[in-house]
């Protein structure tokens, strides 16, 4: 399949350094909050790079739940393979591509679990048959077929039928901590603009890089 001449022009936007906040924060906040308005599917899905004691990249695609000045949130197995990378080395990296406003935000930081009672009040908000999922699935490890997973599905719903469904002691929140940020803005002959903040001695530092 030759892809060679597949690509577009973007158009749609600019930055200008001095028209930008100091800090990182509130121009991430700006754009999620176009991104929700205009972006059709997922935007708030995000790409989670994780790396353990191996040094092996891995990344998958998983949902921002909570976004402050604090950080960014998502939730999921602490025993899957990005648990286990989590566990071993709290660097990551996390990228948001919404194509609709010709953007991406690569987002740098450590990573930490919130509170129980936090991931608590998140997990009880969740739909039913959600809940009884991350019971039912025993992240990352292998299963024989899919017939295992909706039979223990089927299990775990019995098990919980008519009760509340307590979460479980290794599923939960993570917040990443960012201490760097680029901003990405698609412009026309791939002269695009980034604009990269960077966390040195508690305080943020901004410039712009070469596309």
């Amino acid at each position: 399949m030759d892809l060679k001449h597949h690509r577009r022009e973007y158009k749609r936007a600019i930055l200008i350094e001095n028209l930008l906040p100091e800090l990182p924060f509130p121009l991430f906040n700006q754009w999620l909050q176009e991104a929700l308005k205009e972006e059709k599917h997922d935007p708030t899905a995000m790409v989670l790079s994780t790396a353990g004691k191996d040094n092996i990249p891995s990344a998958r695609m998983v949902l921002l739940k909570e976004s402050s000045e604090r950080g960014l949130v998502f939730f999921t197995n602490y025993l899957s393979h990005k648990g286990n990378d989590m566990e071993q080395n709290p660097h990551v990296s996390l990228l948001f591509f919404w194509p609709s406003l010709e953007r991406q935000v690569r987002i740098e930081g450590i990573v930490q679990k919130i509170p129980a009672i936090e991931s608590d009040t998140y997990f009880f908000s969740r739909p039913e048959e959600s809940q009884i999922t991350v019971w039912a699935s025993q992240q990352s490890t292998r299963i024989p077929d899919r017939k295992v997973l909706e039979e223990r599905y089927r299990e775990f719903s019995e098990k919980f039928k008519g009760k509340t469904i307590p979460r479980p002691p290794y599923w939960g929140g993570y917040l990443v901590v960012p201490y760097r940020y680029e901003f990405w803005q698609g412009r026309e002959n791939r002269l695009h603009d980034r604009i990269e903040y960077r966390l040195s001695d508690n305080r943020w530092t901004r410039g712009r890089l070469a596309p």
